[in-house]
């Protein structure tokens, strides 16, 4: 399929939505399809299987997190 060399995976969409929307969406997907660190046993298994669920191929340790990443830095506020 010819559509998708440039955009990857958003080439699903066709021409819509516009580039700088399917480039944003490509780099989340990318990072959240990659093998991630597993906090338990340390092995590179860990994987998505929902929005904000993780488990490790490894000890099949399942866990929470964030819904692209499973670890989210916390950004505090101060006014």
């Amino acid at each position: 399929m010819g559509k998708t060399k440039k955009v990857g995976t958003t080439g699903r969409f066709g021409p819509r939505y516009g580039r700088r929307v399917k480039i944003t969406l490509a780099e989340i997907e990318k990072e959240q399809k990659k093998k991630h660190q597993c906090p338990v046993c340390k092995k590179m298994k860990l994987r998505r299987i929902s929005a904000g669920i993780w488990e490790c191929k490894g000890c099949h340790a399942k866990m929470t997190g964030g819904a692209y990443v499973p670890k989210v830095e916390r950004v505090e506020v101060v006014e």
